[in-house]
Order: structure tokens, then sequence, then C-alpha cells
């Protein structure tokens, strides 16, 4: 009979501990959603750097840049990728120039 009790202690224990990570894993999760957009809005200095023919970017460009999370930009590219079909518009090909 103690060891069904420490063995449903254990169990308890254990589901606790994965609560708590489950919980703090989408509060991170969360927070770095939430800092995207402003990360992403930073990049408004690189517009100019965007253009065909344009200049190489300034150091505050290159600097908005790196602070972008590698998540956050990659998610942001893919989801740039698929508007054209989601708009139910012909896929974009570029050609490597």
């Amino acid at each position: 009979m103690a060891s069904l009790k420490h063995c449903n202690a254990a169990t308890a224990l254990l589901l606790a501990i994965v609560l708590v990570l489950a919980v703090v894993e989408t509060q991170v999760t969360v927070a770095q959603a939430q800092a995207c957009p402003v990360q992403l809005s930073n990049l408004n200095v690189c517009a100019p750097f965007v253009m065909p023919g344009a200049a190489a970017p300034s150091s505050e460009c290159c600097s908005a840049l790196q602070s972008v999370q590698h998540d956050c930009l990659c998610s942001t590219v893919q989801i740039t990728a698929r508007l054209p079909s989601l708009c139910n518009l012909p896929p974009v090909g570029c050609s490597t120039v």
C-alpha cells in the first residue's frame, strides 16, 4: 500500500512538472509572437534598400535586421510567399540575378 501511495505521489509530481513546463513554453511562445511585429516594424529603416538598384544597406538597417529573431523572419517570409495563393493569384516566380 505504501508503494502505491509513493507511485501516485511520484506520478502527480511528474504531471505537475510537465504542466508547469507546458505553461512556461506557452508563455515564451506568446512573448516571442508578440515581439515579432515590433521587430518587423523596426525593419522600416531597410525599405530604401530593398528596391532594385538600391545602395548597400545602412548600418541602421543591418542592426535592425540583426535584432529580428530567426523564427520571426522565417515565418514572415513563409507567410509572404503564400500570400498570392491566399488572394487567388498565380504564384510569384523570381529569377536569380
